[in-house]
């Protein structure tokens, strides 16, 4: 069960930014997301740890398939919670058109990436999370703890993570790739058999590390430098793609993908599809689960991420959708099948980038995406 990552046209910043305006502009008032710090937020005093939450209700947005389809009935009977309706979002932009509006979006907990959590926090969206109302935050790796974004989980609670790196069929390929330049510079037996990724972070991502570069690097010169790579690259690619790299893979029409870890069919029947993080490294990219600071349910905002957190109900996510969880109580509870890639430890992970929200500097990247494509 997978879900369209990350596809999205505006960066964070400039997506959360853009659409208060436009919104304040079509005589929704003006906004009050100045800052992180623009609207006050609830404070642990006015927080009831033992608040009726049979007088609250919840509104969730999130990825379709992302949550237990029962997750509403689990929660109304496990929390008593009076209502819970969730809301789905295909994209993290569609997600940003629910929540980047002046005054109340209606939504309690939104699912985003950990860039667009970012963003919501400095623009004053989001309210801090509350440690003593979640005490299954306990369940998670300490590793889950230090992403760059978001170092202490003042905002945001991770619910998956991964990284990306090169899916190929180990029974075609005549040299098992190590490095980000097996795909931007393919050997003739590789060539038009190799597939990248169109959005835009994940675009640059190889030729970044193959240069030695940061993913979240805003300098011109650098990012001029992978666009020469990227370009070169182009001519000997069967395609950009991030959504049917796998059926590729397993027909033998692409021998080698960059792909995230989650979406490599390394399960398949047949097993001849390996995963491999290239030497120069990668990314570790997280989607969390935020409050809205509008929110006037925060009690049981809170207690829904708490009990996502148990361990019975975390795991799901790693059986079914086949990403990675930061949580060790879960995890310790998954059975893993064989030549799955939830075995990757969580050092491993924090080995990679936390990519980042670069604001303004975003739409270098777009920029970028569109000269590569066009071009």
């Amino acid at each position: 069960m997978f879900r369209t990552r990350f596809t999205r046209r505006l960066p964070a910043a400039v997506a959360v930014a853009g659409l208060a305006l436009a919104a304040a502009a079509c005589g929704g008032g003006e906004s009050t997301s100045t800052g992180a710090q623009a609207a006050p937020s609830a404070s642990a005093a006015q927080l009831n740890a033992n608040a009726d939450l049979s007088k609250q209700s919840l509104q969730v947005t999130v990825w379709d398939g992302y949550t237990p389809k029962e997750l509403p009935d689990k929660v109304k009977e496990k929390l008593k919670i009076s209502q819970i309706k969730i809301n789905l979002h295909d994209t993290n932009e569609t997600a940003m058109k629910k929540l980047a509006v002046p005054g109340d979006s209606g939504i309690d907990v939104a699912f985003v990436s950990g860039q667009y959590a970012q963003a919501l926090w400095e623009q004053g969206l989001l309210e801090p999370i509350h440690p003593e109302l979640i005490p299954n935050l306990s369940n998670l790796y300490p590793e889950a703890t230090q992403l760059s974004y978001d170092k202490g989980n003042k905002y945001s609670v991770p619910y998956t993570w991964g990284t990306t790196g090169i899916c190929y069929r180990s029974d075609l390929v005549k040299a098992e790739p190590t490095s980000w330049n097996d795909i931007l510079k393919p050997p003739a037996w590789a060539q038009k058999k190799v597939t990248m990724m169109t959005t835009e972070r994940w675009l640059a991502l190889p030729a970044l590390k193959a240069l030695g570069y940061s993913v979240n690097t805003d300098k011109d010169d650098e990012i001029a430098k992978a666009k020469e790579l990227l370009l070169a690259a182009k001519p000997q690619l069967l395609a950009y793609d991030d959504t049917t790299f796998g059926e590729k893979l397993k027909t033998g029409e692409a021998i080698m993908v960059e792909a995230w870890d989650g979406w490599c069919p390394t399960t398949d029947e047949k097993k001849n599809i390996k995963f491999v993080v290239p030497k120069e490294g990668s990314d570790l990219w997280v989607d969390t689960m935020v409050i809205m600071k509008s929110s006037k349910n925060k009690e049981a905002a809170h207690a829904l991420i708490n009990y996502i957190l148990d361990p019975e109900i975390h795991g799901w996510a790693a059986e079914n959708i086949n990403y990675k969880v930061p949580n060790k109580a879960a995890m310790d509870k998954v059975k893993v099948p064989d030549g799955s890639l939830l075995g990757i430890k969580p050092a491993e992970l924090l080995n990679g980038e936390s990519i980042r929200d670069l604001g303004e500097a975003s739409t270098k990247y777009t920029r970028l995406s569109s000269e590569v494509k066009a071009q």
